[in-house]
C-alpha cells in the first residue's frame, strides 16, 4: 500500500492560552483505509503495531482543548466525522472522518468541536512515550515547552508514511 502525501500543518506557541504546539508539523493523512471495512478499529491497531506505535484505546476526541507534553500522538478515526481545533483555543479548525490519521507531535493542543454520535478513534504512541493530558495554563508554558522540547523523535511513521523525513 503506498500512503499518501499528508496535509501539514505547522501550529506556533499560543503562550497566552499555555499551549506550547510544536515547530513539527501535525500530519493530517486522509482516506488511510478507505472503503467499507468489516473491522476497521483493528485494522488501525494492526497498522499502527506494524509501525511500533502501540495502540492503547478506542475512545472520541475530548470536547475541551488539552495537550500531551510527554508523547506523540497517532489518531485513527474508524468510525464517524468530526470537526476539530487544533493549536489550542486559538487554533485552527478542520474536520476529520473515518479512514483518516492525525499524527500530532507533542505539545499540540487539539480538541472536539463537533461530531457525529458514533465518531470513534483508536489512539497510539511511539514505545516508552506515556501521554498525560495538558488544558494549558499561560504560567507553566516554559515548562511545558521543555518537556515538548525533550520528547524522542518516533523510528518510525505510525502509518508507514513519510514522518520520518517531514519531522526533521
Amino acid at each position: 500500500m503506498t500512503m499518501p502525501q499528508p496535509e501539514m500543518l505547522v501550529l506556533k506557541p499560543d503562550a497566552a492560552s499555555g499551549f506550547p504546539n510544536s515547530p513539527l508539523p501535525v500530519l493530517l493523512y486522509r482516506q488511510v483505509l478507505d472503503g467499507p471495512e468489516e473491522n476497521p478499529a483493528a485494522r488501525f491497531e494492526a497498522l499502527f503495531d506494524r509501525y511500533q506505535w502501540p495502540p492503547q484505546w478506542r475512545y472520541g476526541l475530548y470536547d475541551f482543548d488539552h495537550f500531551h507534553s510527554t508523547a506523540h500522538e497517532a489518531l485513527g478515526v474508524f468510525r464517524g466525522r468530526a470537526h476539530i481545533r487544533l493549536g489550542g483555543p486559538n487554533g485552527s479548525e478542520h474536520d476529520i472522518a473515518a479512514g483518516d490519521v492525525l499524527v500530532l507531535p507533542a505539545g499540540v493542543g487539539h480538541a472536539c468541536l463537533d461530531a457525529s454520535e458514533d465518531f470513534t478513534m483508536v489512539g497510539a504512541y511511539p514505545p516508552g512515550q506515556s501521554w498525560e493530558v495538558e488544558r494549558g495554563d499561560p504560567g507553566e508554558i516554559e515548562a511545558a515547552c521543555r518537556r515538548v522540547a525533550a520528547v524522542a523523535l518516533p523510528d518510525a511513521d505510525p502509518v508507514g508514511g513519510s514522518l520520518l523525513s517531514l519531522w526533521q
